[in-house]
């Protein structure tokens, strides 16, 4: 069996290779432990978006929109200030046009290569980042934690474990989301055309002109419709939009068929992930980024109850984990 892991380079950047049979993963541990690629080598497929040959230092410069960026804290917080535990948290405004900070720091800083392998009939890299007084990350959020990604390839598909542990001694907030690339298509010879995507959405968040949630929910459109039914195609218009999860059948997905070569990618992204982002580059016809959210964008700023808006503490000693996977039916 063709199964492997090891050090190597993608476009000149340092990177871990996993390798199984025709399958292809590559992680990134020095820009925001970015899983960059997982293709098919033998089919032609491409499920993620990676950076054009020779762009590297434009995606250094703007690394959310390639890949499995983690954002943490994601999206947008009003004013760059959210209370939390009786302070007051402040970030830096990175979004000049809304006044708000966006999408958080790990999907910039390097990450750790913990550990890789092969195990049985998969391999795996295990990265990390562990924050503590000492840590630029610290000043703006005061927490002392350990932020751990484990990628597993196997004929199974990729699947993603997130560990979170609080190793301080007050609660943390726990907000995070995943600003995943899809390709669509993901195969080389097919169309935008031949795309039809799936999603397990609630209702739609009304949206600020700051692109900050007002608190009201609205019904969705007919394309909206499709997209939580039977389908619709992933560029039917441009969208920036919020959305509750509503996991269908126990499961919180994501499914991108190619009806030319009758293949379905599926992102399986765990019921804890409370909230979905899509965004598609103002119906850009290449890609699109179902965002997987635990939490509301801004949720500590907005007066609705936490489990509502996925507004959890994470208490001193707590562990945070879910599991995530990308595969093909």
């Amino acid at each position: 069996m063709n199964l492997k892991a090891y050090e190597g380079q993608y476009q000149g950047e340092p990177a871990v290779w996993l390798k199984c049979e025709s399958y292809e993963a590559a992680i990134l541990p020095g820009v925001g432990g970015n899983l960059i690629a997982f293709r098919d080598v033998d089919q032609g497929y491409r499920f993620l978006r990676e950076p054009q040959e020779g762009n590297m230092e434009e995606f250094k410069q703007n690394p959310g929109v390639h890949g499995i960026p983690v954002l943490f804290p994601p999206n947008r917080y009003e004013d760059g200030k959210f209370p939390w535990n009786g302070q007051m948290y402040q970030f830096p405004i990175n979004e000049e046009a809304t006044n708000n900070h966006l999408h958080g720091f790990l999907h910039t800083i390097p990450w750790e290569v913990e550990d890789y392998g092969v195990t049985g009939r998969e391999s795996y890299v295990t990265v990390r980042v562990t924050v503590n007084s000492q840590h630029p990350v610290y000043s703006m959020l005061p927490h002392e934690f350990t932020f751990k990604l484990t990628y597993t390839l196997s004929m199974d598909g990729l699947s993603q474990r997130v560990f979170i542990r609080n190793e301080g001694d007050q609660p943390m907030p726990c907000l995070l989301a995943f600003h995943t690339a899809v390709n669509a298509p993901f195969h080389v010879d097919s169309s935008p055309e031949d795309c039809v995507v799936r999603l397990s959405i609630g209702e739609r968040w009304e949206m600020s002109e700051r692109m900050l949630p007002t608190g009201q929910l609205q019904s969705l459109t007919p394309e909206e419709e499709q997209l939580k039914g039977d389908g619709v195609n992933p560029y039917f218009a441009g969208l920036d939009n919020h959305y509750s999860a509503a996991p269908q059948q126990g499961r919180n997905t994501m499914e991108l068929t190619d009806r030319r070569i009758g293949k379905t990618l599926v992102y399986d992204a765990g019921t804890s992930y409370k909230q979905w982002m899509i965004w598609n580059n103002g119906a850009c016809k290449e890609f699109f980024c179902p965002e997987p959210q635990i939490n509301l964008v801004n949720a500590p700023n907005v007066e609705l109850p936490p489990e509502q808006i996925g507004l959890y503490a994470l208490n001193p000693g707590d562990i945070w984990e879910e599991t995530s996977r990308f595969y093909l039916k």
